[in-house]
């Protein structure tokens, strides 16, 4: 039996989640109570007919019971099941928008006296433990509802015991992205941007693809960058890790970066690893 608990900020995207594993077949169950995940568990497992895979969508809604947290997925992994957390996160200012859009509460704002910034501060320092012993980490600031889903799916469709490499581009202008593992600078390459003719194209156009490559120094930095991610890869095996974030940032994260994942994305893949590529600026 496989379960994924969702949890993470309210706002952060822990709702289109569940539907993302409702479109994987999984069982879902949002505003699980912690202390029932083991109970509920073993009454799906002796269920007929069985179904092997769960997801539960467990956070602050839970008030005092999600204390429990922690004991919980203990529990469930003593017993032999595979557990995966997955904590949603988001920005503060982002979470605010959200919710100014939405018009909805926030599960603390009594608490709060109101004060939506001040239920966030509190959500954040309770969710504290539960992003310790998350297995991933999602920041949904600054993606799009449709790149959030995918990056999931790519997450969980892959096969089961291997180990899944996404590479991202990204601008610094937007901010790093918090869940890679590795993060590689590349705005000391020529910068497309100054070509008139190529400011509008991306690297997954060729002319800018093959413009970032020609310059001084870019093929031998692509090189080095490549012998040492295929270096680490099974490092990481090794330690268990099975999924890895390699993320290439120029400034707006349309030419340089989107070239550097391109192709390392495309290199690996031809190595026989399962890597996924994702331009987080590319469209901005």
């Amino acid at each position: 039996m496989k379960i994924v608990i969702v949890t993470g900020m309210s706002g952060a995207g822990k709702s289109t989640a569940l539907n993302v594993f409702e479109d994987l077949d999984y069982y879902c169950i949002d505003n699980m109570p912690p202390e029932l995940l083991s109970s509920f568990a073993e009454l799906i497992r002796n269920s007929v007919p069985k179904t092997d895979r769960l997801c539960f969508a467990v956070d602050i809604r839970s008030g005092e019971l999600f204390s429990k947290f922690r004991e919980s997925v203990q529990a469930l992994r003593d017993s032999g099941i595979e557990v995966s957390v997955v904590f949603v996160d988001c920005d503060d200012s982002v979470l605010i928008n959200r919710y100014k859009e939405t018009r909805r509460r926030h599960p603390l704002e009594d608490e709060a006296s109101g004060n939506l910034l001040r239920a966030i501060e509190m959500e954040r320092e309770q969710m504290s433990f539960a992003r310790e012993i998350a297995d991933i980490y999602l920041d949904s600031s600054q993606i799009t509802t449709s790149a959030f889903r995918k990056r999931l799916r790519s997450l969980f469709e892959g096969g089961r015991g291997e180990m899944i490499i996404n590479v991202v581009s990204f601008g610094f202008m937007f901010g790093v992205p918090k869940d890679a593992d590795l993060v590689f600078d590349v705005r000391c390459l020529k910068n497309p941007f100054y070509v008139p003719e190529l400011r509008s194209k991306t690297g997954l156009d060729d002319e800018v693809f093959n413009y970032v490559f020609a310059a001084d120094n870019a093929e031998t930095m692509y090189r080095k960058i490549k012998d040492l991610v295929s270096f680490l890869v099974p490092l990481y095996v090794t330690e268990g890790k099975t999924r890895l974030v390699v993320a290439f940032g120029c400034t707006g994260g349309k030419h340089r970066s989107v070239s550097f994942a391109r192709r390392l994305c495309d290199d690996l893949t031809s190595d026989g690893l399962d890597a996924r590529v994702e331009h987080r600026c590319a469209e901005r």
